[in-house]
Formats: C-alpha cells, sequence, structure tokens
C-alpha cells in the first residue's frame, strides 16, 4: 500500500482593523466569512469566493463601550524636581513589575489573543508532523539505497518502484507541510485615515528617537534612601538595567505594520501595535493590554550618575559623593568627589489590571516629545466611538 499521509488544517483567521475618525472596528474571519464589529453595530459577512455572491446582515446593535482610562497629559516642567535619584547595586529585590502575562489581557483582547494562541498550536502541530515525516523520507531513501547494495533492488523493481512513490510523496508533504508552516500565523492589518495616519506616524518617529537614544533604562527596583546615613542626597535608590527598544514583529504575527518593542529587563517585553499592547513572554504566555486601559505617565528626573554621562543628556546640576543637609561637601571624608545630576526622562506604564513598569531614558527632549505625541493618539482613539474585538474561529 502506497504511503499516505492525512491532516485536517484550520484556516487561521486575519484580523483587520480600521482606524478613522469614524470610529474603531475590528473584523475576524477567513476569506468566504467573517464578522464585523463597529461603532454602528455587528454584522456577519459571508459569501462564495469567486462568485460574486455575498450577502451581508446585522447580528446586534451598537456595542459601544467607554474607555477605562483618562489619560493625564503632561507636559514638560519648567525646572526639575528637588528630590535626586541614586544609582545602586543591583542587590535589592525587584520592587516594580507587572503581573502575571495570563492575568493582565484587556477582555475586549481576549479574541485577538484566541487566534493568537490557535495559530501557535496549529505551527506546534504542523513542526511535529514534518519531523515525523522527515524521518520516514530518510527512513525509505536508506531502504531504497540499502536495497540496491544488496542487489535485491535490481531483481524486486515492485518494491523498489514503490519505494521510490512513497519517497516522492514524502518530500511533496514535507513541502506543504512547510507551507501551512508559513500560512499558521496571524495576517494583522490596521487601515488608517489620513489624519490617524499621520498621527500615528508622529507616534513611531517619536519612538524612533527613543531608539536612537545613548541609554535607555529598565527601573527594576525603587526604595526610599536613608540620606542620613548613607550622607547622600539622593531621596530613593535606584536598580536600573540598560535595555533596547527597536522596531519588531511578533513570530505569529504577519502584519505590515511592526511592533514597537519595549525590551523589559525582568519580565515580558512589550509590544506596541496601534491599538494595543503585546505583553510578551513566549508564545504560550502573552497578554494583550488595549490602549483603552493603558496609563502612560511621564515626568522628569534629576539622577545621581555616578557612571559616565550619556552624550545626549544634560547636566542640570552637581552634588558630592557624601553631601550634609545644606548642600555642601562633608569634609570628614577624604577623597570626597563631586557627582553629576543629570536630566533624564522617566516613563511609567501602567494598567488596572496589572501591567507596571518604568522606564529611564538618556534625553529628556526626546522623552518629553514621544509622550506628547503618544498621548494626542491615544486620546484621539479614546474620543473615538471605541468597540471591543470579538473572537471568531473559522475551520
Amino acid at each position: 500500500m502506497a504511503w499516505k499521509f492525512r491532516k485536517r488544517i484550520k484556516i487561521i483567521p486575519g484580523i483587520h482593523l480600521n482606524i478613522s475618525r469614524k470610529g474603531i472596528s475590528t473584523t475576524i474571519g477567513v476569506r468566504g466569512a467573517s464578522v464585523n464589529i463597529g461603532p454602528n453595530g455587528t454584522y456577519l459577512n459571508t459569501g462564495i469566493p469567486g462568485t460574486g455572491i455575498y450577502d451581508r446582515q446585522r447580528i446586534s446593535g451598537n456595542p459601544r463601550v467607554n474607555a477605562t482610562v483618562t489619560p493625564a497629559v503632561n507636559t514638560v516642567p519648567n525646572s526639575y524636581p528637588k528630590e535626586d535619584h541614586l544609582i545602586n547595586t543591583p542587590t535589592v529585590f525587584d520592587n516594580i513589575f507587572s503581573l502575571d502575562a495570563n492575568q493582565i489581557t484587556s477582555s475586549d483582547m481576549q479574541g485577538i489573543k484566541d487566534t493568537i494562541l490557535m495559530a501557535h498550536q496549529q505551527r506546534k502541530e504542523l513542526a511535529k508532523d514534518r519531523l515525523s515525516v522527515l524521518l520516514q523520507w530518510k527512513k525509505s531513501q536508506s531502504s531504497l539505497v540499502l536495497s540496491y547494495f544488496l542487489l535485491y533492488g535490481f531483481f524486486m523493481k515492485e518494491r523498489t518502484l514503490a519505494l521510490k512513490v512513497d519517497i516522492a510523496e514524502q518530500k511533496r508533504t514535507i513541502q506543504a507541510i512547510d507551507h501551512q508552516l508559513g500560512a499558521s500565523t496571524v495576517e494583522l492589518d490596521f487601515n488608517f485615515d489620513e489624519e490617524m495616519r499621520l498621527q500615528y506616524e508622529k507616534v513611531v518617529n517619536g519612538f524612533g528617537k527613543l531608539c536612537r537614544m545613548e541609554k535607555v533604562w529598565d527601573i527594576t527596583s525603587s526604595h526610599a534612601n536613608d540620606q542620613f546615613a548613607t550622607r547622600s542626597s539622593a531621596a530613593y535608590n535606584i536598580v536600573r538595567r540598560p535595555v533596547k527598544f527597536k522596531l519588531a514583529s511578533l513570530p505569529e504575527i504577519k502584519s505590515t505594520t511592526p511592533a514597537m518593542l519595549w525590551q523589559n529587563a525582568n519580565g515580558a517585553d512589550l509590544y506596541f501595535y496601534p491599538n494595543f499592547v503585546v505583553v510578551w513572554n513566549n508564545k504560550n504566555h502573552f497578554a494583550i493590554v488595549g490602549y483603552n486601559e493603558l496609563d502612560l505617565r511621564y515626568s522628569t528626573t534629576r539622577f545621581i550618575e555616578d557612571e559616565c554621562v550619556p552624550k545626549d543628556a544634560v547636566v542640570v546640576d552637581k552634588t558630592w559623593a557624601k553631601v550634609n543637609k545644606n548642600g555642601q561637601p562633608d569634609r570628614r571624608f577624604k577623597n570626597n568627589y563631586q557627582i553629576p545630576i543629570a536630566g533624564y526622562g522617566n516613563i511609567e506604564l501602567r494598567t488596572n489590571t496589572g501591567l507596571n513598569e518604568r522606564y529611564l531614558f538618556s534625553s529628556n527632549a526626546n522623552t518629553a516629545n514621544f509622550n506628547k505625541e503618544f498621548l494626542e493618539y491615544q486620546i484621539s482613539l479614546l474620543k473615538l466611538e471605541y468597540v471591543p474585538e470579538v473572537n471568531v474561529v473559522q475551520s
């Protein structure tokens, strides 16, 4: 009997998000069947591809929900805060981190998460099938070579012919599985009207300036400092770790709009898409948070820099390694030296569901610019008739 391989493959639904002044609508589905959720209600779209036969049926009214977060619009202050910060050795336990990624997904983003999980599960199963077929293909090839080596392959032509047929079919199956692996991803499309597109481009341009900064740190711990005991002007001991920002994509998502990646030193990385953030630990462990739940807060920080001051930073003041309350050097300590105080930008990211991250940036001016562009874009999104996304799985 000839070798055969059969497997039923689910078609991964595509996700299409339209962002315009008329509102945000989400379409999840496959060719010939989809559901569209928008400000005017929920519609079932069905049709037969290639025939021109198409039907659109309304299945519910306007499902609009109110935003849960009102962003605080911060502006660049005229002066830096009086409290200084001190970098300490990273021996203090972390106290700035997010909850488990599975606990913080926005309820209206669960459908997108389920679609990504389905794509991952299918890719996992296909990879297992590919390995199995590959081993059978190698076994068949070995059997064919051995038949000629032992000479019986020249006389038992029917058997060698069957082996050749199996080898060809197994090779075609591996190629088909490779094609299916490439197709088992979530196609994520964002369509903007002109006004929203221009606003989002400003956000991406501002993010580019963050990427090009000399230094970006993830703040993993902040504790009050005993200024009397340490003879320091610092109000807090800070633990920071350098991280990278860049445009990137997730392995289970295909999109012409790349994500803005915020690397996280002590937890899940953050992938910013046009209207949600993917909090990514791994393919099985992630969350999706809508911008309507995200609270981004910007501030300036006077940082006592005991390392090299980045080239794009501004030195706003100086202090002493050992200092009195009046700011003068404590002369009881020999070799007391001055330390520069740099003016850094600070961004905190929080949600009511447990996201809690804090970043420090060497260029305060570029941090303030990104904050301005992001909040203006976020406010524009929240002013739209925001509607939740619904999970639709087509097999």
